[in-house]
């Protein structure tokens, strides 16, 4: 029957491919077997509740082989039917071209970009760990799954699957198994022309169990290697198999010919013949295959039921287990949050990563599913909670990440926390967010509410010089679609930032906060219209207004004193605080012309990274005080200043324009 499964799975790939004109059938016809082994006998999941939190994990990894998830998904029963199939690739179809979390019953992240699911997979394992310490009793286990991925070599030579293994390994991850479709084939021809190294040994290296060269078609094989890396409990699991890309393709099989591109008519004819499905039949499935998936969800809703039962004596007999439970899933705040984090009292002046540490501990005592940590910088970035145990191996209650120097998988082993219940913050240098661009913008497509702190957001760094001064980092972060990039002016404003930040639970937040102390800034009206993304912090004396400065983080300091220095040249002058910029774009046109005054007003940003993105609220003379190229080292001050941002000289540049 299984084999009758993974030639059928093998079909209506072919046809769903062949249909769209587009596509990569290697990997479904190379891998069917074992997606059909996973699915069909070895994984807990409840097709008519995709949503079950103790269901196993199946992350494909190579999300270009989507329709080999797809094909399965239908088969098993979830919500995907036939026709949905036939609209693989189309507009809004729930088919596309790579698995999209939330667009398809079944999906558990969005795959695509090589490794990242692998890495997801990392955090979910975790993540499992996790729930575990923190929900189950001794008499109640109600959390207890696996996490599957299938990895293709092109996940396996990406740097961020190196760094989550590792940190996988030293964690000794037993429920994460990991099953390596070794076809030696990728898209430029046989992968030793690039990739010859000892994949088992790395891995072994990494404190994995590996099971190696196992034949990747041989259903028995598959179930023998996955029951044996069931039965490793302190380790990881590797399993490397062995398998032909396009299987079954009478001359594509083993070829890079397959990985790619439709088969063609004639090919796929080839295939259907060697294979026993029938040659003219597109999107054929066989009655008994119904029946077997009919059978086998029974059992599967059993299973999930049973579950559904022991839950509820758990939660009957743990109500406060229960209640932090709830709040976790449904990221719920308590209700006076807000209130107190505002009455948090904090000395200025004070750098925004210190009040950010010292917000975040009082954060994290109120929501428990706040967990995180830093890329080995949690000193510098002021994340690491005193006052909670660290993650580490067979000790999952804590509220600590050690990531160890590894940004790309930290955003990604995020984003599988925050996909199992958890809310995950990170935590790096602003300049190493380039590290990790890849894992936030993925975050950000899939709605994810993971936190970034990024700390020592410019030039003030000082003597570590251009190498840790970030330049085009705050334009490069506000071009991805729903991050929200948040760049405080003081304590008082780090303390909104991070209320907005837990407040956003439909995508993540970027945090960016200075390294040198910042003064307190006096405001006429509080932060009031913090949530607008700009707000007037001091007004003109009189009713006519000569020249607004806006400015954000440490540059609303500056841009302060130089108003100053204009008003005593007898100009109108308002200072404006820009924290989160494309919020602040978002707003209603009167609202923006009410805060920057009218076109007559000149109006002149101060911030120390590049101009990209201000000049749509600029016209005419309006102008940036900027930074177009890379810093130097020295002292911070002496930095700022030899870039032009200097109080005297922004100030006479200003005054030249009204000369």
């Amino acid at each position: 029957m299984l084999e009758r499964i993974s030639n059928i799975v093998r079909g209506l790939s072919a046809d769903a491919i062949e249909k769209a004109g587009s596509g990569h059938p290697g990997l479904p016809l190379g891998c069917a077997e074992i997606g059909t082994v996973l699915f069909s006998e070895i994984m807990n999941h409840n097709p008519k509740n995709p949503a079950w939190p103790n269901r196993d994990r199946f992350v494909l990894s190579a999300g270009h082989g989507s329709m080999l998830l797809y094909s399965l998904l239908h088969l098993t029963g979830y919500d995907l039917t036939i026709d949905d199939l036939k609209e693989y690739k189309q507009l809004h179809s729930k088919t596309p071209g790579h698995p999209e979390y939330k667009e398809t019953p079944g999906i558990e992240t969005t795959t695509g970009p090589l490794g990242q699911g692998f890495a997801n997979a990392v955090g979910m394992a975790i993540a499992e760990k996790m729930l575990a310490d923190r929900y189950n009793t001794e008499e109640f286990e109600i959390i207890d799954y696996y996490t599957y991925t299938l990895m293709g070599d092109g996940c396996m030579m990406e740097g961020i699957t190196s760094e989550a293994a590792s940190l996988a390994g030293h964690l000794g991850l037993g429920k994460l198994i990991a099953i390596y479709d070794d076809n030696d084939i990728s898209i430029e021809g046989s992968t030793d022309i690039t990739f010859t190294e000892s994949v088992a040994d790395r891995y072994r290296a990494y404190n994995w169990h590996v099971v190696d060269n196992i034949d990747g078609h041989d259903i028995n094989a598959i179930k023998e290697a996955i029951l044996k890396a069931k039965s490793i409990a302190d380790k990881p699991s590797l399993i490397i198999a062995k398998t032909h890309i396009g299987y079954g393709a009478p001359n594509k099989q083993g070829t890079s010919a397959a990985h790619g591109a439709p088969l063609g008519a004639e090919e796929i004819k080839g295939m259907k013949e060697k294979l026993g499905l029938p040659v003219e039949q597109k999107f054929y499935v066989a009655d008994e295959v119904r029946e077997h998936f009919t059978q086998r969800n029974k059992e599967l809703q059993k299973l999930n039921k049973k579950w559904q039962d022991k839950f509820a004596q758990w939660a009957k007999a743990n109500p406060k287990l229960k209640e932090k439970w709830d709040q976790a899933q449904n990221l719920e705040l308590p209700d006076n949050f807000e209130e107190v984090v505002n009455q948090l009292e904090i000395e200025a002046p004070i750098a925004t990563r210190s009040a950010s540490g010292l917000i975040l501990e009082k954060i994290v005592d109120e929501v428990p599913y706040l967990v995180g940590g830093s890329a080995d910088l949690g000193p510098s970035n002021k994340t690491y909670l005193e006052r909670y145990s660290d993650i580490q191996k067979n000790s999952f209650a804590g509220r600590n990440f050690r990531f160890g120097i590894r940004e790309h998988a930290m955003g990604a082993i995020a984003n599988g926390l925050a996909l199992s219940g958890l809310r995950p913050f990170t935590a790096t240098f602003l300049v190493f967010s380039d590290y990790m661009r890849g894992a936030i913008r993925m975050s950000a497509l899939m709605g994810l509410p993971a936190i970034y702190v990024f700390t020592h957001d410019s030039i003030y760094v000082g003597g570590d010089g251009p190498t840790h001064q970030p330049i085009e980092h705050l334009a490069s972060l506000r071009a991805i679609p729903n991050l929200a990039v948040i760049r405080p002016a003081d304590e008082e404003e780090t303390k909104e930032a991070w209320i907005s930040a837990m407040k956003k639970t439909d995508g993540p937040t970027a945090l960016v906060l200075s390294r040198q102390e910042l003064p307190h800034i006096d405001k006429i009206s509080g932060t009031s219209d913090f949530s607008k993304g700009g707000y007037v912090v001091s007004k003109e004396q009189e009713s006519s207004l000569d020249v607004s400065l806006l400015a954000t983080g440490s540059e609303v300091a500056l841009a302060s004193e130089v108003a100053k220095l204009l008003r005593e040249k007898n100009l109108n002058v308002r200072v404006i605080s820009v924290p989160n910029r494309e919020q602040f774009l978002a707003q209603d046109q009167d609202y923006i012309v009410s805060t920057l005054g009218d076109k007559d007003v000149l109006k002149v940003v101060i911030e120390a990274g590049v101009s990209q993105g201000w000049y749509s609220l600029l016209e005419g003379e309006d102008y940036v005080v900027s930074i177009e190229d890379f810093g130097l080292s020295a002292p911070g001050e002496m930095v700022a200043k030899e870039f032009g941002f200097d109080v005297k000289k922004i100030a006479n540049d200003i005054i030249n324009k009204f000369d």
